[in-house]
């Protein structure tokens, strides 16, 4: 495992979305994992609010262009890149017209369009794998944070174990509280039964309502390590994590991306 290389899939990133808990965590953890000689790589939606002339985005053209397929509609995937500064850090954008609008509202896609967030969802994370399948690069640490991101450990775990982009990283799961406005769609399960998920590999998913625990609970499942990211999270899910026999970090703080180092070296 290179521990010198960090992928962070994200929720949120400040400064493209506006101040919260989790977006600052999304910047600050990468940024102070770089600082310490980390390689560092982020992803995020490109949500319809973010303006792309004003944060520099532009496309990648030779990452996009592939076609997502979800329950029989296919949604081409677009990628465009910004860089943070002054600390260069690189921030990849998941972007596609189906799903994020180019819109002047500060309301998320996953707020004004919740019936789609399943599909909002797995788009976003076969996008994320594809796209870091393409660059060819190996992190050793894979941090995901963020409901909109807990199908990636177990895609990544289910679909492709073997892949030399994935096969040795350590997958940590950030869990936050009070998060996801509504419960995703019914007929989830059966999209993913669709892309060639068995029933034990989303177990979680089956046991009623897909709401916020749901989800947790999945991507706990497979991840390797678990994170309490801020201190009202469910202790619910807490218990279900430390059940698991997963390695736990206590809540940290909110400014101690040592406390993420230190628990990285123990993975």
């Amino acid at each position: 495992m290179d521990t010198n290389k960090a992928l962070y899939i994200s929720q949120e990133i400040n400064p493209y979305l506006n101040p919260t808990t989790m977006s600052m965590l999304s910047r600050t953890v990468p940024q102070g994992m770089q600082e310490r000689g980390i390689e560092v790589r982020t992803f995020m939606p490109k949500y319809g609010c973010i303006n792309e002339r004003r944060n520099q985005l532009h496309e990648v053209i030779r990452l996009s262009g592939l076609n997502i397929a979800i329950d029989d509609a296919d949604h081409p995937l677009i990628i465009k890149v910004a860089t943070l500064q002054p600390s260069r850090l690189q921030v990849y954008f998941i972007d596609n017209d189906d799903f994020f609008h180019h819109h002047a509202s500060t309301q998320l896609e996953t707020e004004t369009n919740p019936d789609d967030n399943d599909e909002r969802m797995i788009f976003f994370t076969v996008g994320v794998i594809e796209t870091v399948r393409k660059l060819r690069w190996y992190p050793g640490i894979i941090h995901c944070s963020g409901w909109i991101s807990a199908l990636c450990p177990t895609m990544i775990k289910s679909k492709h174990p073997d892949d030399p982009a994935f096969k040795d990283a350590k997958i940590v799961y950030s869990i936050y509280g009070g998060e996801l406005p509504s419960s995703l769609d019914s007929r989830m399960p059966e999209k993913l039964r669709m892309m060639g998920f068995a029933d034990e590999q989303i177990n979680a998913l089956l046991q009623g309502e897909i709401n916020a625990k749901a989800l947790h609970r999945l991507a706990i499942d497979h991840s390797d390590a678990v994170v309490a990211a801020t201190d009202d999270v469910d202790p619910e899910i807490i218990e279900y994590a430390k059940a698991q026999g997963k390695p736990f970090l206590p809540f940290p703080g909110l400014d101690n991306a040592q406390a993420y180092a230190d628990f990285y070296a123990t993975l």
